[in-house]
Formats: C-alpha cells, structure tokens, sequence
C-alpha cells in the first residue's frame, strides 16, 4: 500500500481510497465571468454565487488526479492547460514533482474530454510530456475531435479548439485506448457523462470498499450549479444533455453517497 504523505505540499492534496493513494494537483486556474453562465439569468447566478460565498467574477481551479497504487505505475487523470491560458495555468509538473513523480513514471494517462484546459499538458514541442504513458480517451470524445474531416466540420469558431486537440494527442498514436465505458484500469471505471463535449467521460476510483467519482467537467462552477443545477456554461457542445447528465450524476453521487472531485472549482 502507498504511503500517503503526512506532509501536504501547496497545490496538491492526498487522499486515501482504500488500498490507492489519489493525489489532487491543482494546474493553476482561469479568471471567469458570469458571461460563462447559460440557461439561467445572470442575476440568478449572480445571487447564488453571492450566496456561496464565492467571488464575482468567479475564478476556476484548474485540477488534474494522480492515482497511485503500491507496485504499480501511476495513473494521471487529465493534464490541466499547459501554455493554453498563459502563466496562470501550467503548474501541473511541479504538482508531480512535489509528489515524487516524474512524468516518464506515468503509466496510464486518462482525459475526462479533450478541452485544452485537459489535454494541454500532454505535448510540448510536438512531443508527448508522459513518454511511457498509454493514453485513454472516450470513444465518443475522439470520434469528435479527431475523426477524419473533424476539423472542416467544425464551426469556424471552435476550430484552434479542434486543431489543440489534435496537436495535444497527435505524439500519443499508436498507444491511444479508447473507451465507452466500464474497467479501464484495475481499479477504475470510465462512466459516460455525455453533453458538456459528446465523449466526456468521468472516472470512478473504487479499493477495498471505498470509492472516489472524479467527475470532470459536471460542474465548473459549484457556487451556481449545485444550487442550480440547470445552469449551463459557454462551453457545453450539448446544453441540454450537459445539464440531464449532471442531475444524473448528482442523483447518483447522493444516493451512493459517493465522494466527489472535480476539475474545476
């Protein structure tokens, strides 16, 4: 069984789940506005983030999860933003370092969705950053962004989001898994949680009897949407489905009384 460290570096935090040591490393963050919010009015977004005593504009946390187990080779969820947003982001190789990992050490590289705020601490240079790693990615979510034709479909808009994904996976071929659902790893299983991008996919974590949802990008702003959970963002491919997936998904959290981690918060 891994040690979990009794000291807690800033920017990372450990937690037990049975025989596994899961490791939350904050990226760095993006600074928001309520213009991010759809499907409600601002002024009720506005009253409910007041409410939670979050701040206006919102800041998002930019998270990634190493999942270590004893004698195996770390896994890594998601890779946080890399140069996408600026100096803001792209902490994620000090948060391993802090945690004694280096990134040739990574095993599995899982991604909840291809947005640059998660696949952006794959590459560097046209190389891949986890040298050794397998990566695994939705069936959905690459049918999406990386099928033939993909590119000139998009909206003319949404493009630099295609061509970044492309690029951030692009040094993976040949050891790229895709999946739709279920084990993905001894441990954990890929859950589909469509609608915020149509392959968005969240990882459950479960060891000796106890379990961790990391639930990816269900909720970005957790002052607004869990008091209202039809709240949508800019972002969503698929608004509508993005907010029955995260009513699902808090039915679930709630009735299996399951922890709960995200990306952003």
């Amino acid at each position: 069984m891994p040690a979990k460290p009794s000291v807690q570096a800033v920017g990372i935090c450990h937690k037990r789940v049975g025989d596994l040591v899961v490791t939350a490393i904050n990226d760095g963050y993006l600074d928001g506005s309520l213009d991010l919010v759809t499907q409600v009015s601002k002024d009720e977004a506005a009253a409910a983030q007041r409410a939670s005593c979050r701040s206006i504009p919102p800041r998002l946390t930019i998270n990634a999860f190493l999942v270590q187990a004893d004698g195996g080779r770390p896994i890594l969820i998601d890779t946080g933003a890399g140069t996408n947003f600026g100096p803001s982001g792209g902490k994620l190789a000090e948060g391993l370092k802090l945690a004694g990992v280096e990134p040739a050490e990574i095993g599995t590289v899982l991604i909840t969705h291809a947005h640059p705020d998660h696949t952006g601490g794959l590459a560097a240079g046209g190389s891949a950053v986890f040298s050794n790693a397998e990566l695994v990615l939705g069936q959905a979510e690459a049918d999406h962004w990386l099928a033939d034709g993909a590119l000139e479909r998009a909206p003319e808009g949404a493009r630099p989001y295609f061509q970044g994904a492309q690029a951030a996976i692009a040094p993976y071929k040949g050891r790229l898994r895709t999946v739709s659902s279920g084990e993905v790893v001894p441990g954990v299983t890929a859950v589909a949680a469509p609608g915020h991008t149509p392959g968005h996919t969240a990882y459950r974590i479960d060891s000796a009897g106890q379990s961790l949802l990391i639930w990816g990008d269900i909720v970005h702003l957790p002052g607004i949407q869990f008091a209202l959970p039809g709240a949508g963002v800019v972002f969503d491919v698929d608004g509508k489905q993005a907010v029955e997936t995260r009513r699902r998904m808090f039915d679930m959290a709630a009735s299996s009384e399951l922890t709960v981690a995200g990306m952003h918060g």
